[in-house]
């Protein structure tokens, strides 16, 4: 039976001469063509436009996707001839199966933003609340995997049925990125970009495979701050642009007193005499003594005075943190060298910003010079120098007097008997120390004329 006497068997079918379409919305990412009561037949013309892929579906399964151009449904077409492999009777009956186009072109602005902000670390603020928000562009890159995935058998897929789920991955993404980024928070706002590239190039690889869809473009507008983070900033976008302080708070006296002047009522009269005695005393001064030297008021620099201005304050004295017996403070290097003179053999250590550890108060130039010398101990009295040494013998080590290191030595001379005290390079033998051989010579009796020895016969 040939194909003809096939559809004549079918009344109630149509065939279709030519499977196109044209729609122009752009929000529609698939669309089913419409085949119900109607055949295609192998005399049926498939036209894909650019920027589309047409998708077959037979007895429940994807068949062919076809990409851009226009296509015979006969045998003899080889880019369908899949297709006719799919299809179990090779169209000698009439195929009822569905065609699917899917737009591959790329569907842009769509918008993003966190619902609810997230916690970042950063190395000046600490934890940090933030929110963002921006657009992104996408694009179906495999029109299969995406009807098998996404779409199932919805017969019309915009864009705002996929839209809330892309737009929670990429949030979460953010998130991370951002917090795995290391940016500090000042510097966000010039890293919009770097993030935005960062986060399409981490969720691609996972898109296309699991959904069949890329992002080509992620744009972040704005990453924004809690409002005390950015009164904080405020304030100190607000100090910079201020800048001298004291012009400020000239300027600012003298826009007041003209304020008080103004106002002609009795709370301006009183405003007028509390700003007049105060702050136009301060004024007066400063205009009287720039009067002589052709001063010239700045409203960013103050007064500019002449030959005759003060000079400049003097440099503020560099500051220590303290660790020592009495605890922890903070104070200048004469403040602690003070309670270094105290207590010379207690611990003293000292930090100061930059310092990678903590210091003794000797190594510490600035204090050491300002630490007075150890009073010097007065000297012996006439007749009873009996000097204290470290004395190490048969007896063991102990500190002993000069007059009992000679004892020990007239008792044992033939030990090792060896002594120490300040400012020696090491340990002497005792027999050699001056103060010991005094001793052991003293209260013996005096040595004979001419020599140790007897005198000749």
């Amino acid at each position: 039976m040939g194909l003809w006497d096939t559809l004549k068997q079918h009344a109630g079918a149509q065939y279709l001469e030519v499977i196109e379409w044209t729609d122009d919305s752009n929000n529609t990412i698939v669309y089913r063509f419409p085949v119900f009561n109607q055949a295609i037949t192998d005399k049926s013309k498939l036209v894909v436009r650019e920027g589309q892929a047409a998708v077959f579906v037979s007895e429940g399964k994807l068949s062919d996707v076809f990409a851009p151009g226009t296509y015979t449904l006969d045998t003899r077409n080889t880019p369908i001839m899949s297709f006719f492999e799919s299809v179990k009777y090779q169209l000698n009956y009439p195929y009822k199966g569905d065609v699917y186009f899917v737009d591959t072109t790329i569907f842009r602005d769509n918008r993003w933003g966190t619902s609810n902000p997230f916690m970042m670390r950063d190395a000046e603020f600490g934890p940090v609340r933030v929110r963002a928000y921006g657009a992104y562009d996408f694009r179906i890159t495999d029109p299969g995997t995406f009807l098998k995935q996404i779409v199932g058998t919805d017969g019309l897929f915009t864009t705002e049925e996929i839209t809330k789920d892309l737009k929670k991955k990429l949030v979460s993404s953010l998130a991370a990125a951002i917090n795995g980024a290391g940016i500090p928070v000042l510097d966000l706002a010039s890293a919009h970009l770097q993030l935005g590239d960062k986060i399409r190039d981490e969720m691609n690889p996972r898109f296309n495979e699991t959904y069949g869809l890329g992002i080509t473009s992620l744009i972040i507008e704005n990453i924004s701050l809690p409002p005390e983070v950015e009164k904080a900033l405020d304030t100190r976008s607000k100090m910079g642009i201020i800048g001298n302080l004291d012009a400020y708070t000239k300027y600012k006296a003298a826009d007041a007193i003209e304020t008080a002047a103004a106002n002609k009522g009795i709370g301006g009269m009183g405003m007028g005499m509390g700003v007049g005695m105060g702050m136009g005393n301060m004024m007066g001064q400063q205009l009287a003594g720039a009067a002589g030297s052709q001063g010239q008021f700045n409203p960013q620099q103050g007064l500019n005075q002449g030959p005759s201005a003060a000079p400049p304050p003097l440099p503020q004295a560099p500051s220590f943190h303290y660790n020592g017996a009495g605890g922890q403070s903070q104070g200048s290097a004469a403040e602690i060298a003070a309670l270094v003179a105290k207590n010379r053999s207690g611990s003293h250590m000292v930090w100061s910003a930059g310092w990678p550890a903590w210091k003794s108060w000797d190594a510490v130039q600035e204090i050491a010079a300002l630490v007075p010398p150890p009073a010097a101990a007065p000297p012996p009295l006439p007749g009873s120098e009996d000097a204290v040494f470290h004395y190490a013998g048969p007896s063991g080590q102990s500190e002993k007097k000069a007059s009992e290191v000679a004892a020990l030595l007239k008792s044992d001379p033939d030990a090792d008997h060896k002594v120490w005290k300040q400012g020696f390079s090491g340990w002497m033998a005792a027999s050699e120390v001056p103060e010991i051989q005094a001793k052991l010579s003293a209260g013996g009796p005096p040595p004979l004329p001419g020599g140790d020895g007897p005198p000749p016969l």
